[in-house]
């Protein structure tokens, strides 16, 4: 059974930081695409990072030179680091899993969904 597990998440004031971590199980996420989107009220899901064996780490323009992405393979788990935190980062984060290493800009296209977690970032 897949399972996603995200964790990390927290209240900071902005400028800050915040590390959130994908545990995975069940699958091995250097087979995959992972990607972590952000969902806030009303809107939907967008991909903020995403991360494959061949390509390595993307990130959308909004996030850009302060986001990372890192791995442990022995822990199977993923980290999305956050610096220089904004308001505007805030809303609820999840790691997804695609079925294959292709990586999709629609969240339709990720099969396995962390439960999330949620980053609030205060001016």
């Amino acid at each position: 059974q897949v399972q996603l597990v995200d964790s990390g998440g927290g209240s900071v004031q902005a400028g800050g930081s915040l590390r959130l971590a994908c545990a995975a199980s069940g699958l091995t996420y250097s087979a995959h695409c992972m990607a972590w989107f952000r969902q806030t009220t009303g809107k939907e899901r967008e991909r903020v990072a995403y991360w494959n064996r061949y390509a390595g780490s993307m990130f959308a323009d909004s996030v850009k030179g302060r986001f990372t992405i890192s791995q442990d393979n022995a822990k199977n788990t993923l980290y999305l680091q956050m610096n220089s935190l904004k308001p505007e980062d805030t809303g609820m984060y999840y790691c997804a899993a695609a079925r294959t290493s292709l990586c999709s800009l629609d969240s339709r296209n990720y099969l396995y969904w962390g439960q999330g977690t949620q980053v609030t970032v205060s001016s």
